[in-house]
């Protein structure tokens, strides 16, 4: 009796193709376990969308949609052939491509929550950040190199924006506009975010200017103005043209103390509605000032954001992982011999490519320190994580060794750059996150 042919998953855009033999196996299980990078925010529980597919070929060769799916589909106002992974089964081939590649494009996700039509009013924070003296810089430079760098600029500055659950509303120019809150949240929250995303922003420009405009003889400033209010959000415009807008004076305001920071020579400045929804000890603050903007009635007081009194885990993280991953491939292999040193009977647990495994490793990091400001899909997912690595053979006796080394490695790769807080924040975080994944070992 010739064998049963098992079902085969094409994975476009990569064109990889993973045979399916392990029936109560989700889609996403099968891309975890055959080490293709697959974001799951909420630990592969239906509770986000970031582990989205589209069916390319062979829809009815996947299980119907779950009731989680079938409510996500509706609010999401997906065609039939979009699915999430972690809730459908294979029962023959199909081809599938990855809708969500990057962290970066969950920021195009929190947007779907916008409603078409009349606006609503949400209150949300606002986050302008602008470069100083732009024209001229762009006038006594080549036209490419200013590309070169604006495109430098935005990616650095926007991953600050996503890494705390903002979204980036547009570019206008030299300046970047992100907002904290258009899909929920506490005000608080919303505010912390929007300022670690500031003070983020402000150590990867350092890191900017002394690693890489270096050769350029550039050397960028920026101002960053942070407001909160309720503001009117949704799609504005033509009926055949219509795109996301964002109308309130909240907005404005944000970008006037943006503006502010020229005449008063700061770098980050807040409103006081900012720093008035966040406990008094929360910020470290040097000036403050009072203007008046124009069609203002009151005047309006304004802070000079200098940092965090208390350390801030989640900033000390975002900030390192620059220096850790400057050579994701060399930073796993460290990790990995280190671990293989202190229990060589580990190695027999990975059965695969150990690049592979690598960029696994460093993806899962990554995703770590992404969903620090999402902690409601961070429990689950380390969850997730917990029994996918049982399933492969961990036990609670591999932790420590894994802790260890990857403290040690971590400290290595930041160099002149470690300081005390950057591994008391990673250590912190590794013992929570082994102590949560420890839970699902036998």
């Amino acid at each position: 009796m010739p064998a049963i042919r098992k079902p085969v998953i094409t994975y476009t855009g990569i064109d990889q193709k993973v045979t399916y033999d392990d029936p109560d196996s989700t889609i996403l299980d099968c891309s975890i376990s055959n080490q293709i990078p697959h974001l799951h925010e909420c630990g592969g529980n239906g509770r986000c969308s970031t582990c989205r597919i589209r069916v390319i070929q062979g829809s009815s060769n996947l299980t119907p949609r779950t009731l989680k799916e079938q409510q996500m589909a509706e609010f999401r106002r997906w065609d039939p052939s979009i699915r999430l992974a972690c809730q459908c089964y294979v029962k023959g081939d199909v081809d599938i491509q990855r809708l969500v590649w990057t962290s970066s494009e969950v920021n195009k996700l929190q947007l779907e929550t916008v409603p078409d039509g009349e606006a609503e009013e949400r209150a949300i924070a606002i986050l302008f950040c602008d470069i100083r003296n732009f024209t001229k810089m762009a006038f006594e430079n080549n036209t490419f190199d200013i590309a070169h760098v604006l495109n430098r600029f935005y990616t650095i500055i926007g991953d600050p924006i996503l890494l705390n659950n903002g979204v980036i509303y547009q570019y206008i120019g030299d300046e970047i506009v992100g907002l904290f809150g258009i899909s929920g949240g506490t005000r608080e929250k919303n505010c912390r975010d929007a300022a670690r995303a500031a003070l983020g922003m402000y150590y990867a420009i350092e890191h900017l200017n002394h690693m890489e405009l270096v050769d350029f003889d550039l050397k960028i400033k920026t101002g960053i103005g942070i407001n909160f209010g309720r503001a009117y959000i949704g799609h504005l415009g033509h009926p055949k043209h219509k795109q996301l807008a964002i109308v309130g004076d909240p907005i404005n305001t944000a970008s006037r103390i943006q503006s502010f920071n020229k005449e008063v020579n700061s770098r980050i400045l807040i409103s006081h509605s900012v720093y008035k929804s966040v406990p008094e000890d929360t910020f470290e603050i040097g000036q403050d000032y009072i203007t008046r903007f124009a069609g203002h009635e009151h005047e309006s007081q304004l802070y000079e954001l200098k940092g965090f009194k208390k350390m801030d885990i989640q900033l000390e993280l975002q900030k390192s992982l620059d220096y850790i991953f400057s050579n994701k491939e060399r930073f796993a292999a460290k990790f990995y011999e280190r671990v293989f040193e202190k229990a060589p009977q580990a190695r027999d647990l990975f059965k695969k490519n150990m690049r592979d495994q690598g960029r696994l490793l460093t993806h899962m990091l990554g995703g770590i320190v992404y969903s620090m400001s999402r902690p409601e899909h961070l429990e689950t997912g380390l969850a997730f994580l917990g029994k996918s690595h049982a399933k492969y053979g961990v036990t609670e006796e591999h932790y420590p060794v894994v802790l260890s080394s990857m403290i040690e490695t971590i400290r290595e790769e930041l160099g002149e750059h470690c300081t005390p807080d950057l591994i008391s924040a990673w250590e912190q975080v590794l013992v929570y996150v082994t102590d949560e994944m420890k839970k699902y070992t036998t």
